[in-house]
């Protein structure tokens, strides 16, 4: 098996034995690949601190057929100090983290995912920006590329947008996949009701570029979360630990 050089964000890590380590990375080559670190657990490893959570590395790899990959090399390219001390931010990347952990598929490449939330965690690093808003639009960004974009122009059941023009309030069901008209909504049982201005935010971010700084627009933040939050929860199939934290 031929040596694989990749970048690769750290997600999770667990003991393997009293010296190694399981690594689980996010990676822009590759997707989410888990990798046996050999003495990963040694205080003077050769990975040091790069298998430290949500750091990020550059990595060799032995790639296998089957079973866990062989992480040779490790070195640190980055790291974001300023989650140690800002706990909206570290829940921020830790959600970041739980969210590429569970909801993709190994060695199934996503570059573009890697880059959002790449940039993501360099946002949440960053004192001027704001944790709330970066995580939204980050989950909005996981949600598009896993092929769960809400559709926020018209009823996502059966496409009539007409009576988006006069609707204060518009239901949301996660199952239909977006919008629901009042007709649909009565047999949307997960549905819940958002406000005009919580639709038009959520447009907003949804339009927003993962580099975009700070603050599209000021946002009902707290009607997003509960919002998104569930339908996150129905994407996975079940709610993510870190949601608790956030809400």
């Amino acid at each position: 098996m031929p040596y694989e050089n990749a970048l690769a964000i750290v997600i999770h890590t667990s003991d393997w034995s009293e010296t190694s380590r399981i690594a689980t990375m996010f990676t822009r080559e590759f997707g989410k690949v888990r990798a046996l670190a050999k003495g990963g657990r040694r205080l003077r490893s050769n990975f040091e601190v790069a298998l430290d959570l949500l750091t990020v590395c550059s990595i060799v790899l032995l790639r296998k057929n089957s079973g866990l990959d062989l992480l040779t090399e490790a070195r640190v390219e980055e790291r974001f100090t300023r989650l140690r001390s800002s706990l909206p931010a570290l829940y921020g990347g830790y959600y970041v983290a739980e969210l590429l952990s569970e909801g993709t598929q190994d060695h199934d490449p996503h570059p573009s995912l890697f880059e959002t939330a790449l940039e993501t965690l360099r946002a949440l690093n960053d004192p001027a920006e704001d944790p709330a808003t970066r995580t939204l639009r980050f989950e909005l960004a996981w949600l598009h590329e896993l092929g769960y974009r809400p559709r926020l122009d018209a009823c996502a059941a059966c496409g009539e947008n007409a009576w988006l023009k006069t609707a204060m309030l518009v239901g949301f069901g996660p199952m239909a996949g977006g919008l629901v008209c009042p007709d649909c909504e009565k047999v949307q049982r997960d549905r819940r009701m958002i406000s005009r201005s919580a639709l038009m935010s959520l447009r907003e971010l949804e339009a927003a570029d993962a580099t975009t700084p700070r603050e599209v627009a000021p946002l009902p933040k707290a009607e997003l979360r509960l919002l998104i939050g569930q339908y996150v929860t129905f994407v996975l199939g079940r709610r993510p630990k870190l949601l608790a934290y956030l809400e």
